[in-house]
């Protein structure tokens, strides 16, 4: 091998060994982590997974407008929908989360217990609306509603 490739080799190695030694000691932020973990859990809990999985194109579209009506159908029960069930799922789990966050942070304002009571109730009434949100779209798709 001539010198020229040796020297590229050993070269990238070192470039390789650095950028690892880089990664494994660096320390990213606790906000970034955390982030980080609470999008992933949206990401699973909204079927994302699934929706990666097992992309179908024969799966027709949730809805069609006929007129100035809108029909919804299921062709079977477990086809997902990738834009209808999947975002929405993630977007009332964000809602959920943000009423749990809202209810911690209620706690900050003890010495203000106006402030505490409104920041409690509007974060209990976000979880309620995000429950009844997901619960009601389960109940849609089994034909119980």
């Amino acid at each position: 091998m001539s010198k020229r490739g040796n020297k590229q080799v050993s070269s990238f190695a070192f470039w390789l060994q650095k950028t690892y030694e880089r990664i494994i000691t660096s320390k990213p932020s606790l906000f970034v982590v955390g982030i980080l973990a609470v999008a992933l859990a949206f990401f699973l809990l909204g079927g994302g997974l699934y929706s990666l999985m097992n992309p179908d194109p024969n799966v027709p579209p949730a809805g069609i407008f006929a007129g100035d009506r809108l029909y919804v159908f299921y062709p079977s029960l477990n086809i997902q929908f990738i834009f209808t069930e999947t975002l929405l799922v993630m977007i009332f789990s964000a809602i959920g989360f943000a009423g749990f966050l809202m209810a911690y942070r209620s706690t900050k304002y003890a010495y203000n217990p106006r402030q505490a009571y409104q920041l409690l109730l509007v974060g209990c009434v976000m979880l309620i609306i995000a429950y009844i949100l997901i619960e009601r779209g389960l109940l849609l798709k089994f034909g119980l509603a």
